[in-house]
């Protein structure tokens, strides 16, 4: 099995570390040796995305430093691992082979049924990067349906952006918010206990949302659904 280094991303290994710690209770239970370096930093998206070239090329080549000798780099985001394989390069780095989790799971391992359980109405938002940029396609529903006990319903409009785009929710907060709006009422219309993604940065956008509505409605990130089984069940993480 591939040597498998994990690259956390700074909001989930900031905020959401339950999410970072399933990968790895993930993988290992499929038989990957995971390794979580620990000089990464943040992959430049940030800085790429407001303007600050230098700075993304600086990080970019620390990134190819930090994961070198790696068979294959797995990260919970779309959106990050967007920003290694496609502005990388361009910056002049070289890339190692970078995957969101899914399209690991579905393309390289060659699962779909990951042995999980996880008893709830569940709703699935493809968020940008993952569709536009990477284009994992369905490989996120056929992972989900094969989850023991999961009841997967559609979201009507999945295609349609959530709002946060990074900076985008900041500078363009107006629209930014009524995109929110429409997609937390294609969520409320599902019935779903929980909405997942393959991006915490998309979950606490839509969450933060939801929670203010008081919904009832739980953002999962996908890595927490897959990791969850019958001996040892997902539980909401305490902060």
């Amino acid at each position: 099995m591939p040597r498998v280094a994990l690259f956390a991303t700074c909001l989930t290994d900031t905020l959401f570390p339950a999410t970072a710690r399933a990968v790895v209770t993930l993988l290992e239970r499929l038989g990957c040796d995971v390794e979580f370096p620990f000089d990464q930093t943040c992959c430049g998206q940030m800085h790429f995305n407001t303007g600050y070239a230098d700075q993304a090329k600086d990080l970019a080549r620390h990134f190819a430093r930090v994961f070198a000798g790696y068979d294959a780099v797995v990260a919970p985001s779309g959106s990050c691992a967007g920003m290694v394989r496609d502005v990388h390069p361009r910056l002049g780095s070289p890339t190692p082979d970078a995957y969101e989790l899914s399209e690991f799971l579905v393309d390289v391992l060659e699962v779909r049924d990951v042995g999980a359980y996880f008893p709830h109405r569940v709703t699935y938002h493809p968020t940008c990067h993952s569709l536009r940029v990477l284009g994992v396609g369905d490989k996120p529903l056929a992972l989900l349906r094969a989850v023991k006990g999961l009841d997967l319903v559609p979201l009507p409009a999945a295609e349609q952006c959530c709002g946060f785009g990074g900076t985008f929710a900041l500078k363009n907060p107006d629209t930014s918010t009524a995109m929110l709006t429409d997609k937390m009422r294609h969520v409320l219309g599902t019935g779903a206990e929980v909405l997942t993604a393959g991006d915490n940065s998309c979950l606490l956008h839509v969450g933060g949302g939801l929670s203010r509505l008081r919904a009832g409605v739980r953002p999962v990130h996908l890595a927490e659904i897959l990791a969850s089984t019958e001996e040892e069940p997902w539980a909401p993480a305490t902060r």
